[in-house]
């Protein structure tokens, strides 16, 4: 089974950049199966959309997430993505009108439309504390959810690996965790 793990998020904009600092993190030093692959894609929607055309069967992507929680708390998602053919030529074209530099759901709805989205996609989010101030660092509490992260990253690959078949899903049942 073909993993991509991609950190979006733009790294000057303070706690936006915890998927990126997490590709980092896993690039640096945790050994991951040779099926998985760590794809830094920031804030640029198309080449993430391109790696993508490499044919993988889960994507796994890292961002910074807003759902109300407390800073640090990181959340297991199975989103939703929308189905262009269901878009109206003007709501497809606003959704896709920059996508250089985009969303990751307007990427994910652009790679549906190319049929290049993997059967299973997983958000791996994590809750700011801010990101609005341009050249911030990730907030302590962010920064402090990043190992948390990738216990869970590592725990989402091993359960996915151990599938007998692919229809079959990993055990999101525990959707939040804070970071001590």
């Amino acid at each position: 089974m073909k993993i991509l793990i991609a950190g979006v998020g733009n790294v000057l904009r303070g706690d936006d950049g915890f998927g990126v600092e997490v590709v980092q993190a896993l690039q640096r030093g945790d050994n991951l199966p040779d099926s998985v692959n760590v794809f830094e894609a920031g804030i640029a929607g198309v080449s993430l959309v391109q790696e993508l055309m490499d044919g993988y069967e889960v994507l796994i992507v890292l961002d910074a997430v807003e759902r109300g929680g407390a800073p640090g708390t990181i959340y297991i998602i199975e989103p939703e993505i929308s189905d262009p053919a269901a878009f109206t030529a003007a709501e497809l074209h606003r959704s896709l009108a920059d996508a250089h530099y985009t969303e990751p759901s307007q990427a994910l709805v652009l790679a549906r439309a190319l049929n290049v989205l993997p059967p299973k996609v997983i958000l791996v989010g994590c809750q700011p504390e801010g990101y609005d101030e341009l050249g911030a660092e990730l907030s302590s509490a962010v920064k402090r959810a990043i190992p948390t992260a990738i216990e869970r990253i590592k725990s989402l690959i091993e359960e996915l690996l151990e599938e007998p078949d692919q229809a079959a899903s990993p055990s999101l049942s525990q959707d939040t965790r804070k970071a001590s």
